[in-house]
């Protein structure tokens, strides 16, 4: 009973922490981007407009839900609930320190990669629920999107579980007290290709074809509004979060860092960084073709992920 108690505690708190950080992301973000161009962003909602997270929130809690006449209203309710629930389900196997997840899998990259996949169902789901043709393009985009660079990032990850023979998320970042593992081998194109993938896998610009607001209006979000138009808000960045740590701890040593800091503070930096690389490319490059999109994915990254995993194996034999 104790320990059922203890992994409930984790559970709430890990929830929780994450959902004060998905709020203070959008936050960051437009400020960070309202930098970039000469702007101040956010500066009405509390001092510096650091409770515009809040006021956000409220607005959408109470905003009124619209729902489309001719909409399959069972599948387009529960669309934006599995994109929530896939995301949160993902911080279930990362190691946010030394000895603290809420549950330590052998196949910890596997589950990740296997929750991204699901999330992608409710964008699929409410593209076709929502009975619009944008949202219907928005569907089909992210699910030919998700086969493509799923791909990459599966096998840019190979290379990381042959080196620390294992899956298993705390293992892998045991096996970088020697040394990260972006600094090994030939472990810099994974991460490069992991990086790439990890940008198109959250739907974020350069990459943001499924919502692309210049020609599907908001994409498979068109028919939303509300708090429904909220959890696929809070499932992006949510996303977003899950990829930034299964990087840090793939290939940046997860918790690890000098003694100065403790670990859950070197991982919260380190997370923060790749955060940070959202921002930045979001504020620096346009949005790709479909076509180019899909011929990145299928001719430049799982080529690439492919001949690392081959250069990976004859290192390790060597």
């Amino acid at each position: 009973m104790p320990e059922m108690l203890l992994t409930l505690l984790k559970i709430v708190s890990v929830i929780a922490v994450v959902l004060l950080h998905v709020a203070y992301a959008v936050y960051f973000e437009r400020k960070v981007i309202g930098h970039m161009q000469a702007r101040m962003g956010p500066m009405r909602v509390g001092w510096h407009g650091l409770l515009q997270p809040i006021a956000d929130f409220v607005k959408l809690f109470f905003k009124e839900d619209i729902i489309p006449a001719k909409s399959d209203k069972p599948i387009f309710y529960v669309a934006p609930v599995i994109g929530v629930i896939a995301a949160f389900s993902s911080f279930a196997v990362i190691p946010f320190w030394q000895h603290f997840s809420i549950a330590s899998l052998n196949i910890g990259i596997l589950y990740i990669l296997a929750l991204s996949s699901l999330g992608t169902y409710s964008i699929i789901l409410a593209g076709w629920a929502s009975n619009s043709k944008y949202s219907f393009l928005g569907g089909l985009r992210s699910s030919a999107q998700v086969i493509s660079y799923e791909i990459a990032m599966g096998l840019s990850l190979v290379s990381v579980m042959m080196y620390a023979g294992s899956a298993n998320l705390s293992q892998i970042v045991e096996a970088q007290t020697q040394g990260w593992f972006i600094l090994k081998g030939t472990h810099l194109l994974a991460f490069f290709v992991f990086l790439m993938a990890a940008v198109a896998e959250t739907n974020r610009t350069p990459f943001d074809l499924p919502e692309a607001e210049t020609e599907l209006v908001a994409g498979y979000a068109t028919e939303y509004s509300g708090i429904r138009f909220g959890l696929f808000f809070m499932a992006e960045y949510a996303g977003m979060f899950v990829m930034s740590a299964l990087g840090t701890v793939c290939f940046l040593g997860g918790w690890s860092g000098p003694a100065f800091l403790p670990g859950w503070a070197w991982f919260l930096v380190k997370v923060y960084g790749f955060i940070f690389f959202y921002y930045w490319i979001r504020a620096t490059l346009p949005r790709y073709r479909y076509d180019q999109l899909m011929g990145l994915g299928w001719k430049l990254f799982i080529p690439l992920a492919l001949a690392n995993i081959v250069l990976m194996g004859i290192m390790r034999i060597l």
